[in-house]
């Protein structure tokens, strides 16, 4: 899609987030508190991206995960902008900007997938 076509199907912060890189502050996402059991879904494509059954509490203030729901739904990035080296994540079918993976989870494979509430939907599982 173009930039236009982005901008009339994104709420400013979610084009904000998935096209232009950016970070919403942290505490204020609409998805770091979210408990129930469902899927998140890329805001701006509906890929599945991450199982609730994967998100913990890190305290850094955005939803974390320990591993997406299927390795091939993001893409890993090298990211030096800011003066730092991390790892960018994407949506691997629309190239939208989630948020990025650091080394320092709880799950045996370490890591934590720091993502952007704005990136994501939320879909509850039915009870």
């Amino acid at each position: 899609m173009s930039a236009e076509e982005w901008r009339e199907k994104l709420s400013p912060e979610q084009y904000h987030v998935l096209r232009e890189a950016g970070t919403e502050r942290a505490f204020t996402g609409k998805l770091n508190a979210e408990k129930r059991d469902g899927e998140f879904f890329c805001a701006g494509c509906g890929t599945k991206l991450f199982d609730a059954a994967k998100k913990f509490d890190s305290g850094c203030g955005w939803p974390s995960f320990t591993e997406p729901s299927e390795a091939e739904a993001v893409t890993e990035i090298e990211d030096l902008s800011h003066g730092m080296r991390r790892i960018e994540v994407r949506c691997t079918s629309c190239d939208g900007h989630l948020g990025h993976v650091f080394p320092d989870g709880p799950a045996e494979n370490g890591l934590r997938y720091c993502m952007n509430s704005a990136a994501l939907e939320f879909e509850p599982k039915e009870s």
